[in-house]
Order: C-alpha cells, then sequence, then structure tokens
C-alpha cells in the first residue's frame, strides 16, 4: 500500500478487498449508543412526512407499519447528520477506499419484534455511484443475532457485477427485490454487539432475517457513503457531504443500469 493508514491494518484492509465486508469491534461508544437511541425513540413517536411516517393508530398489525424505517434522517435532524459524519466511521471508510469518502445518505431500521428481513439484495444497484463504488456502515444499536434478525453477506461476492433482481418473497421480506445469489454460494450471518459497525462494499450481496423474538428490536443506523474521484450517483443520495459538513453535489447518473432506464431505481437500500 502506498499511502499510510488511518484507522486500519493492511490485514484488515486486504480482507474487506477480499471479503468485501469487514466488522470493526465497538466502533461506536457506548454514549454514542445511547444518544442514538434516544434521539430515534423520540422520533418513533411523530411522522416526518416523506421521511417516516409510522402508523400511530393502534390499529395495524404489520409491526413495521408501526416502526418503518426512517430515510436520510440527516436532511432534518443534527443527531442523525453528526454520526453520519462520524470521524472513526469515515477514517475507516478513507482507509478502505484509500482517499475520501463523501456521505450519500443515512437511516434508521427499528425492526420491532416478528417484523420481516430484507431480501438478498445490492447497494450499488440503487445508489449507482460510478466510478468507484459506495461502501455502506452498519451500526448496530441492539446486538444483532439470527433470532432477531441479523444482517446476512454472501461473502466474495464483491466482485458479482450489479444484477436485475428478481421478485422476492413478500412473507419474508419487506422490499420487492431479490437478488440470486452465484451458485455454491450462500448467505451467512453476521453476529454483532451494540457499537460494532460492518463496513462492505456496495456489490455485496447481502439481506437480513425476519425477526423471531417477541420483545427485542434489532435497531441499527446504517449510512452509505461514495469515494471521493466519484463523479456521479443516482438523484436519490444528493446532496453528498464532505466530513466537515460541506456539501458536494455529483452529477446524476443517468444509466439505467442492468435493468434499463425504465425500472424503478429508486427503491432505496
Amino acid at each position: 500500500m502506498t499511502e499510510a493508514l488511518i484507522a486500519l491494518t493492511e490485514e484488515q484492509v486486504n480482507q474487506f478487498r477480499t471479503e468485501g465486508y469487514i466488522v470493526i469491534k465497538g466502533l461506536f461508544s457506548q454514549e454514542d449508543i445511547r444518544t442514538i437511541e434516544d434521539t430515534f425513540e423520540e422520533m418513533s413517536h411523530k411522522a416526518v412526512p416523506g421521511y417516516f411516517e409510522p402508523d400511530l393508530s393502534g390499529e395495524t398489525d404489520d409491526p413495521l407499519k408501526r416502526y418503518p424505517r426512517v430515510m436520510h434522517p440527516h436532511r432534518f435532524n443534527e443527531t442523525s447528520k453528526k454520526y453520519l459524519l462520524h470521524k472513526p466511521v469515515m477514517d475507516v471508510l478513507a482507509d478502505l477506499y484509500g482517499e475520501e469518502a463523501l456521505a450519500a445518505q443515512s437511516m434508521f431500521y427499528y425492526k420491532p419484534p416478528g417484523s420481516r428481513g430484507q431480501a438478498l439484495h445490492q447497494d450499488n444497484f440503487y445508489l449507482q455511484v460510478e466510478p468507484g463504488n459506495c461502501i455502506a456502515a452498519w451500526t448496530a444499536i441492539d446486538a444483532a443475532n439470527e433470532e432477531n434478525g441479523s444482517l446476512l453477506v454472501v461473502p466474495k461476492t464483491s466482485e458479482h457485477e450489479i444484477s436485475c433482481p428478481e421478485i422476492a418473497d413478500s412473507t419474508e421480506s419487506f422490499t420487492s427485490h431479490f437478488v440470486k445469489p452465484p451458485k455454491d454460494q450462500k448467505a451467512m450471518p453476521v453476529i454483532m454487539d451494540k457499537g460494532d459497525v460492518l463496513f462492505f462494499n456496495g456489490n455485496l450481496i447481502h439481506g437480513s432475517y425476519r425477526n423471531k423474538t417477541k420483545d427485542q428490536f434489532r435497531r441499527a443506523f446504517i449510512c452509505h457513503y461514495a469515494n471521493a474521484s466519484a463523479t456521479h450517483i443516482s438523484d436519490h443520495y444528493r446532496p453528498l457531504f464532505r466530513q466537515d459538513g460541506t456539501a458536494v453535489d455529483l452529477e446524476i447518473n443517468p444509466d439505467g443500469g442492468p435493468c434499463g432506464v425504465e425500472f424503478d431505481m429508486a427503491y432505496p437500500h
């Protein structure tokens, strides 16, 4: 490697390049986790049109209607923007990219008891970062395991081309897209403790289990980034931000991807 690493070892960077993902233990302090918990607990009791629209009637049988994911909370909540640009995360990303990272998206998943998982998919199908790729930073706000719906990854699929998805099983997935893993490659669970962060490549095939518990949430703060040398991204992820909060407005990617321009690319991860 030609440049000095900031946060990782060469072994860790090589693992990311080979496997397509890496878990960094305890990257968020327990104080940071409590701040995020408190922020999204307060947020869960009110709607933010266009970003978070829970069914607060008390009449829904679908836990994900009461606790849907929050999209782009950094656009209206300063705590979310602070942790989107969290220096320990940005330092890891700089090592993985070999250059500065640009923050493109934030999300919060409550994943309440009994909720469906998410079918296997690839992130850069949606973000369309070019040249380069997106990287996700998936922070465990609760410990994640096979019972409460941990993330699933298909190792070594980071070099797998972006695929046009099939239709997912709506009884198990709350999203409609499914990418079939290559033959003889299987999804494996990623077991995480509170404060751990999973970083993974935008081509990596991944998804999540259903939350099979009756009393455990599996909350996660999830952000997506692009490399600073990228010139294009999907319109839904602009503007991007440097670590200092400066906005960066990449060009809109006009490429329809493997499904063509008529396919609905607007369904964010």
